[in-house]
């Protein structure tokens, strides 16, 4: 007797977009290097899906914040010795979008854009083109090309808390697309990881992850790694699919005690759902959620068109406008 053909799935994801589980070589059981206090919800030994609980209602008011980035151009510059440093001029911008679940309503509640040019020249100055400027952003180091598109992140970052904070309202939700990372201060904030590069916990603990059902959730456990914080994993909305089809991981401050960590895991669980995405809409569903979606559609419009900032970088280039 022929074995069994082994059984296949096709993720949702559109494969441009990469894939919503991103396993190590060593395939998903590949472990983390991060300790893991998986005892602080639950005892690991106890480790089970978490259904809604009871009494457990979403807040009127969820705020749903992302950035999004663009290199305009990659440059370099001439030193008066000689030398050549390289450098990406960015375009950056970050929204926010307020959920009011009460009316059912959606709407931006503050956009700002920034632009910079990355280099670890000593010499290079802000760039001007007409009325758009990109102030310079020194970066350390030796300014290697290809580490300059992480120096973005920073700033992207401080306009992502920027707008946030003149967002906020008394009671609200504040959700960041991505993990938290300096944000972690900011109070009844979550982070939202829908794409999986590392896998965290042992295998034992992983098989209640990949088991969950459409809206259930695991246990609050703790990660130690350099950022640290509260974790936990759910699942969305989804169609029966890969084992890592529709899981998110949600991450809270370190700060708060495991009470208030679970509390916002049961708040997460009541609240993101309703904003899962689905295939025929979207090539990232139901990951990337519906309200995200848009703003980023709108925050990449903000940053204006390309190709002309591109001939404006290039005629400020010509012009001697990247160097002294």
């Amino acid at each position: 007797m022929s074995a069994p053909a082994p059984r296949f799935f096709v993720d949702a994801w559109d494969p441009a977009y990469g894939a919503s589980f991103e396993a190590a070589a060593g395939g998903p059981a590949a472990p983390s290097s991060a300790q893991v206090e998986a005892d602080a919800e639950l005892p690991a030994v106890d480790w089970r899906a978490i259904d809604v609980r009871p009494g457990v209602v979403a807040p009127d008011v969820v705020l749903l914040v992302d950035g999004v980035r663009r290199i305009d151009a990659s440059v370099w510059t001439a030193e008066e010795d000689g030398a050549s440093f390289p450098g990406i001029a960015a375009s950056y911008a970050a929204g926010v979008v307020r959920c009011d679940l009460e009316r059912g309503a959606a709407e931006l509640a503050g956009a700002r854009v920034g632009r910079g040019l990355f280099t670890a020249s000593p010499s290079a100055e802000e760039v001007v083109c007409g009325q758009v400027r990109y102030p310079v952003h020194r970066v350390g180091g030796t300014g290697e090309l290809s580490k300059l598109p992480a120096a973005v992140q920073g700033p992207l970052t401080a306009l992502e808390v920027a707008v946030s904070d003149a967002a906020r309202t008394d009671g609200d939700l504040l959700v960041v697309d991505g993990p938290l990372r300096s944000r972690r201060q900011l109070p009844r904030t979550l982070g939202y990881i829908k794409t999986q590069h590392s896998q965290y916990l042992d295998a034992r603990l992983t098989a209640v992850v990949t088991g969950l059902r459409p809206g259930q959730r695991c246990p609050v456990f703790k990660l130690g790694t350099a950022w640290g914080g509260w974790s936990w994993y759910l699942r969305l909305p989804v169609a029966v699919g890969a084992p890592w089809a529709g899981i998110v991981r949600m991450e809270c401050s370190a700060d708060l005690t495991v009470a208030e960590a679970v509390e916002l895991a049961d708040l997460s669980l009541v609240t993101l759902p309703r904003f899962a995405s689905t295939p025929y809409k979207d090539p990232r569903a139901p990951q990337n959620l519906i309200p995200i979606a848009g703003l980023e559609r709108r925050l990449r419009g903000l940053l204006g068109d390309a190709r002309l900032l591109h001939r404006a970088l290039n005629t400020a280039a010509r012009a001697g406008g990247l160097r002294r």
